[in-house]
């Protein structure tokens, strides 16, 4: 009788059966298994995948539609009185609220000129693009002349007419003509600056947006609601706060001078 073959004492009887066992099963050497990716990773991807693409797409939607028209016939033939001789006199606090979008300085915002103000002033791709299209579609039709010949889908915002973009739920700060009020500008701190009198709060902010709100007026909720907001997100200081003089240089677009030449500041430094 064959004597049986001495056992290799380098290896384990139970970790040979279990390898024999699993060989047997599969019909094949055991294929390692793969670690499933963690659902909070996908999550993430998935969430900067669809910004990215967002971001894209309506950046490139912006140039198609919107980019500033060098050779644009139709603004060229409302002449100058209309469309940029707005600058050859004084501008009216709206007006000078609104220049600084108009990075070509021919009286028309486009939504390309939009986004690119707001990305001066440090505002990130999605939010300025959104705020483009949101702000060049809100106003842009209602200030184009009633001669205008330039195409609606350019979505053009004619500074000289900016006064009839203006919207309800308002605070009152612009009159019916775009000129400030100092009285509706001191009444918003008066009534809503409970902690610090000359700055806001996020909850005073809000307080303030729902005592604006007149009655069924969605579009001017909404207007308001953006316009703040943004403002809010942009220009509050490391406590929250949304200082008086802050709100008081958007109204004559000074502030978005400021925050520009703040941010080229950064990149030179950076650079240095």
């Amino acid at each position: 009788m064959a004597a049986k073959p001495a056992a290799d004492p380098g290896k384990s009887p139970h970790k040979e059966s279990a390898r024999e066992a699993m060989g047997n099963e599969s019909g094949a050497a055991a294929v390692p298994l793969l670690r499933k990716p963690r659902p909070e990773r996908s999550l993430a991807r998935r969430h900067v995948l669809r910004g990215a693409s967002f971001a894209l797409v309506t950046t490139a939607l912006l140039f198609v539609l919107g980019r500033p028209g060098i050779n644009d016939d139709a603004v060229k033939e409302q002449g100058s009185s209309s469309v940029a001789g707005v600058y050859g006199g004084e501008l009216t606090p709206l007006q000078g609220h609104v220049a600084f979008f108009d990075r070509d300085k021919d009286g028309v915002i486009y939504p390309a000129e939009t986004y690119q103000g707001f990305r001066a002033i440090g505002a990130g791709v999605a939010l300025s693009a959104v705020a483009a299209v949101f702000i060049n579609g809100g106003l842009g039709p209602k200030t184009i002349p009633e001669n205008g010949k330039t195409p609606r889908l350019k979505l053009p915002i004619y500074v000289k007419n900016i006064h009839k973009g203006k919207h309800g739920s308002d605070s009152g700060v612009y009159d019916a003509n775009g000129r400030f009020v100092p009285e509706k500008f001191e009444a918003v701190f008066k009534k809503h600056a409970h902690t610090r009198p000359d700055a806001l709060t996020g909850m005073e902010l809000q307080e303030l947006l729902q005592a604006n709100r007149e009655p069924k007026d969605f579009k001017g909720w909404l207007g308001g609601f953006t316009e703040w907001k943004v403002l809010y997100y942009l220009c509050k200081d490391k406590e929250g706060f949304l200082h008086k003089d802050t709100v008081r240089a958007v109204y004559d677009g000074s502030l978005f001078e400021r925050l520009e030449k703040e941010g080229k500041s950064k990149e030179s430094t950076k650079k240095k």
